[in-house]
């Protein structure tokens, strides 16, 4: 048996950790000034201000990009690598579209390329980008711990930037930066985390290190999940899935996802959707169709959500789903597509790596049905 397991941050875990920025800022060694990038909407919370003044304790100025909501733009990376350049340090805080903006300018800011430069793998990453620190504030898509970052290009295309050059240096998960996520948002990045950690252990490209954090991800995450979607407050179950959702995003890290992350990336390439809440119902329209051909690996996966095969998981994803109050739907801009739209998204080039890496093969035909389910929901 072989396998080989990416480089892990340097995490930091605990209620209040971000009070201790500027000392783990300090560890990263001589750093001077310091790049924040943060969402219009947490910057207006005052989070913000709080993040500058404990730099500022610790003698490193900074600048705050904020100019976004929603998914990153290829807009968003050449405003945020205009702020970063001349920094010693990104400091990422948010939920995903903030981490990835932040791990992308880390690396452009220091050569000066564009970041079209680096898309899907054109060349190479620098080989000294700024120092990073990833704080999220939701848990759902592991990008603190993850070398893929994706972006939305000029013509609407999902894409991406990978590379070790990107990945974080320091992480900071702090359960209490994730208790103003409203209920369904919760939900949605749960789910996505519990996907991710799923789906990771499950392909073609699962490995025994990579299920170690895969399997005790979605152990928490089952566990905690609903808790944290009922009980804002409930910062030890809100802990919990941050965890679970940081330990997912090693095991994507290092296996990649599949046909659930396919279709969600399909839907977005038609019309904005959130990641998460299009991830569950990816999920839940083809886990029936995966489970038809058990394997030893989605055997473990049952078994560590405390089921007894894997023929369970179908009821145990959707029951999942209603216990957190995920709904069936899709947003109204998705009433202008049909069926075969949404196939031709999932056949493109940049959504096969995932449909490879699903353990089963998928056909055409396979692909028309999933496709089918889900343009079938209310919108």
């Amino acid at each position: 048996m072989k396998f080989s397991l990416s480089t892990i941050p340097d995490i930091r875990f605990g209620v209040d950790e971000i009070e201790q920025l500027g000392p783990h800022a300090r560890s990263l060694g001589s750093v001077g000034r310091a790049a924040i990038v943060m969402d219009s909407f947490l910057a207006s919370s005052g989070l913000g201000e709080k993040v500058m003044a404990l730099l500022g304790e610790a003698e490193i100025a900074s600048s705050l990009f904020s100019d976004f909501s929603g998914e990153p733009k290829l807009v968003h990376l050449r405003a945020a690598t205009e702020i970063a350049k001349g920094a010693d340090l990104v400091i990422g805080i948010g939920g995903g579209s903030a981490l990835d903006i932040a791990k992308i300018v880390a690396c452009t800011a220091a050569s000066g390329e564009d970041p079209m430069h680096y898309a899907l793998a054109a060349n190479p990453l620098p080989r000294n980008p700024l120092k990073k620190i990833m704080v999220p504030t939701t848990a759902g898509t592991g990008s603190e711990t993850s070398a893929t970052n994706i972006f939305t290009g000029e013509a609407g295309k999902k894409l991406w930037i990978w590379g070790a050059e990107s990945k974080a240096d320091l992480v900071i998960l702090d359960p209490g930066l994730t208790v103003s996520l409203p209920a369904n948002l919760t939900a949605w990045c749960g789910m996505d985390a519990f996907i991710h950690a799923f789906e990771a252990s499950t392909n073609r490209n699962t490995n025994t290190a990579a299920k170690l954090f895969g399997h005790e991800a979605m152990r928490l995450i089952a566990e905690n999940l609903e808790t944290a979607v009922k009980e804002r407050g409930n910062l030890e179950a809100r802990g919990h899935v941050l965890l679970g959702s940081c330990y997912a995003g090693i095991a994507i890290d290092n296996c990649g996802t599949a046909i659930a992350h396919n279709v969600s990336h399909a839907l977005a390439g038609l019309a904005p959707i959130h990641h998460g809440h299009a991830t569950a119902l990816g999920f839940e329209a083809t886990i029936g169709w995966l489970v038809e051909q058990p394997t030893e690996d989605l055997e473990e996966a049952a078994w560590a959500c405390d089921l007894a095969d894997a023929f369970d998981l179908p009821a145990f994803v959707s029951g999942l789903m209603d216990a957190c109050a995920i709904e069936r739907r899709l947003p109204a801009a998705f009433a202008a597509y049909s069926w075969d739209d949404l196939a031709r998204e999932m056949l493109a080039p940049e959504n096969q790596p995932m449909r490879r890496s699903t353990i089963r093969d998928v056909s055409e035909a396979d692909i028309a049905v999933f496709a089918d389910r889900i343009m079938r929901l209310a919108k």
